[in-house]
């Protein structure tokens, strides 16, 4: 048991704390360090994608070692708790940006190479910065109800019914 509970909170730890670290010291860090705006746009990126992939892994560790000790502690997985409900939505949230948003900025960035270079009011600059408020937004999504999950998870795991 201790072990189930282990991954839970291992898998919570690294999606949560890879994002908290992604948006509050890789992102920032690479706009102010990097030479030019589109080279930190290609760190990002790629770290996001990697970050996703993590997240992706972790989502599933999650749901899996939860229903099995939801199931051996209390005789049935709870399917429909609130914790495993915000999990699928967080992943089906990383799918979509992982899947949908970012290969489409890929693709516009490869089109037009440096974003600094281009009026503000250029179409493909304009659905450039459209996509990247959807991306932070679900990435802000994603981390507001992981920590909603951490509590609910640590809530659980004190006091299992």
């Amino acid at each position: 048991m201790s072990f189930l509970r282990f991954l839970m909170v291992l898998s919570l730890v690294v999606w949560i704390g890879g994002l908290v670290f992604f948006a509050f010291v890789l992102a920032p860090t690479a706009f102010q360090v990097l030479p030019d705006t589109h080279l930190a746009g290609n760190v990002v990126g790629r770290a996001l994608g990697k970050l996703h992939w993590i997240a992706i892994i972790s989502g599933v560790v999650f749901l899996i070692t939860s229903l099995l000790y939801s199931y051996l502690t209390q005789g049935t997985a709870h399917i429909f708790a609130m914790r495993h409900i915000l999990i699928c939505l967080m992943l089906a949230l990383t799918l979509f940006s992982q899947f949908w948003i970012i290969p489409r900025m890929d693709t516009l960035r490869a089109s037009v190479g440096d974003f600094a270079t281009v009026p503000l009011n250029n179409p493909q600059r304009v659905q450039f910065d459209a996509l990247h408020v959807w991306s932070t937004r679900v990435e802000s999504a994603v981390l507001l109800f992981g920590l909603v999950v951490i509590y609910l998870t640590a809530s659980a795991l004190y006091n299992p019914r």
